[in-house]
């Protein structure tokens, strides 16, 4: 059976997916991939560890598809799947932390720093860069509905689905992310 699989929506994609067909999956990664980037890179603040989490987002999904119920849309789902991820990452980011202040300061002094000067004709990347790094120190409470309907656009509606709160909730959020979010960057 040859299916256009553009032109079937994300619940039949998961469908074929599920059933085997790797470029049924193929076409929802094609479809949200950019999307579910611009999450998680929102949540972590760095480029290179978002592609990583945004790829172990996907795996994820693709080994729950049998549990992905096709009423629900499959952007929200992924989503779900991609922000969880990314609490993981922070949790693991912790113990690493926690595990590098922990060794002897006597170790430290035979690390070289391998940190590259920033081209100063790169203002606009530096800018953005301390933008998404304040949006990433954000508790995550006010940080994923600040992504979620100022970053990627998901209306009030939307985002309180898909955080299971209110939308009244969401407005307060969104406004206190937006006031932490002015004082960090005035500065």
């Amino acid at each position: 059976m040859t299916t256009d699989l553009a032109g079937c929506t994300d619940g039949d994609l998961a469908m074929f997916a599920a059933a085997g067909r790797q470029a049924a999956y193929g076409e929802l990664m094609r479809r949200h991939r950019d999307w579910v980037y611009r999450i998680v890179r929102s949540h972590i603040g760095d480029a290179d560890e978002a592609l990583d989490v945004t790829q172990i987002s996907f795996v994820a999904a693709f080994s729950a598809l049998g549990r992905y119920d096709r009423s629900r849309p499959f952007r929200v789902w992924i989503a779900r799947i991609a922000i969880n991820k990314c609490h993981d990452w922070a949790r693991r980011r912790a113990v690493r932390r926690f595990l590098t202040f922990a060794a002897p300061i006597s170790d430290a002094e035979q690390v070289a720093d391998t940190v590259v000067p920033i081209d100063d004709a790169l203002v606009a990347k530096q800018e953005l860069d301390r933008a998404m790094r304040a949006i990433a120190r954000l508790p995550a409470t006010l940080k994923e509905p600040f992504i979620l309907q100022a970053v990627e656009g998901l209306s009030q509606a939307e985002t309180a689905q898909l955080l299971g709160i209110s939308e009244k909730a969401v407005e307060m959020r969104v406004y206190r992310a937006r006031t932490k979010l002015n004082e960090v960057l005035r500065d």
